[in-house]
């Protein structure tokens, strides 16, 4: 119980950190007065250095076999990187912050999910990644009114404190999770074993035809997703229909939807497979772009916004458990959930710019039409190639 609780507060404060370098980078740099291109490329540093760093760090993690370690260092480089935000805004300064904060990420993200492996086993991972996502979308809300509460009442250079200070607790819940609950039994799943034990090469994770599908149903996916609501803010800001309030509620809706649903769909996922979880999360995405399309306005785009908490909710515990399915025979678990957030950042990286250049070539409403396309080529895809991962379990569920 113990290191459940552990693990439940290191998703939530690990998700909280997160939240400190999001729009906060933007609006501090404006205000000490960097121009729109440079702001741009600070940030396009930051992502290009989240993709470089996807496999490494994923490799990185699997060659490690005392994880707890591992995340410490990752904790620590995120607050480094948050109070380097907040100093004398140079360029190298905050472009150094930017890649260590990607590097970092790449290192946590599989980390904790290598840690709630080994504290649950297989047959009870994906009810137990719907209690992580629940947690990680509980610290995102949370974090984002302390957050904003810090930029409104202090200064937005006070955000980037608060985000190194919530490192803290982040640390004492990882440290409270004991060695001693951490499966190392190579049997369960050969994620566990010690690096020296494994049969296989890490390039053998890449002979599994599931994970390429997969791989590519997650660039699409993302592609689809990653435009709409910005897009869809975009439009409303310019003819003038959105207020803060409204902004505010298009990512808080999301949010506790994804906290409500999480374990609910992870139970489904083991019991009743992983394939049926998947076509429910990536079809809300073709079916929110077309109501973008079919009925633009503030109050229905927060109304849709709780289909992007379902799309959230299943594509944040499906991509770990996926990579623990596919990587039953060879262990690499860290290197394939690397892979397939290289796959997922791809699609994310080319979203915006193309799914812009449509909407000004053709408007708004194609744009909208031409994502949910996309989208809806990657429920096709999982529909028609994907096969079942999930193993036969070998024992009862433990309850989350």
């Amino acid at each position: 119980m113990r290191s459940r609780l552990g693990l439940n507060g290191l998703n939530f404060f690990t998700a909280a950190v997160q939240a400190g370098f999001g729009p906060f980078i933007a609006v501090w740099l404006t205000q000490q007065g960097w121009s729109v291109r440079a702001l741009g490329l600070a940030l396009s540093i930051g992502t290009f250095a989240a993709l470089l760093g996807q496999l490494p760090g994923g490799w990185l993690v699997d060659q490690v076999h005392r994880k707890r370690g591992l995340t410490a260092a990752g904790l620590i480089a995120l607050a480094a990187s948050a109070l380097m935000l907040c100093l004398l805004p140079t360029r190298p300064l905050i472009w150094g912050a930017q890649v260590a904060h990607a590097l970092a990420s790449c290192i946590v993200t599989p980390a904790i999910a290598a840690i709630t492996l080994s504290l649950c086993g297989h047959d009870s991972f994906g009810e137990k990644l719907g209690v992580n996502t629940r947690w990680a979308s509980l610290g995102n809300a949370a974090s984002a009114a302390l957050l904003g509460a810090a930029a409104s009442y202090v200064s937005e250079q006070a955000v980037f404190l608060v985000t190194a200070a919530l490192v803290v607790p982040a640390l004492v819940s990882l440290f409270v999770i004991k060695a001693s609950d951490c499966m190392e039994d190579g049997e369960d799943h050969p994620a566990l074993r010690r690096p020296g034990q494994r049969e296989h090469p890490p390039w053998r994770v890449f002979a599994e035809p599931a994970l390429h599908i997969f791989a590519v149903a997650a660039v699409l996916f993302q592609f689809a997703n990653a435009a709409l609501l910005p897009l869809a803010l975009n439009g409303l800001a310019r003819r003038g229909e959105v207020s803060g309030f409204a902004v505010s509620a298009t990512i808080i809706v999301p949010q506790i939807v994804t906290a409500v649903l999480a374990p609910w769909f992870g139970r489904l996922a083991q019991r009743f497979g992983r394939r049926p979880v998947l076509l429910i999360g990536f079809a809300a995405v073709p079916l929110r772009a077309a109501l973008f399309a079919a009925l633009p306005g503030a109050v229905p785009l927060v109304a849709y916004q709780a289909l992007d908490g379902v799309s959230a909710a299943v594509f944040g515990l499906m991509l770990p458990l996926i990579a623990a399915d596919t990587t039953r025979r060879t262990g690499y678990l860290n290197l394939a959930i690397g892979s397939l957030g290289l796959a997922g950042g791809l699609g994310a990286t080319f979203s915006t710019v193309i799914a812009g250049d449509v909407a000004e070539r053709f408007g708004e409403s194609a744009m909208f039409l031409f994502l949910a396309t996309v989208a809806a080529s990657a429920v096709l895809l999982l529909w028609l190639a994907m096969p079942e991962t999930r193993p036969v379990p070998r024992r009862k569920a433990v309850s989350a």
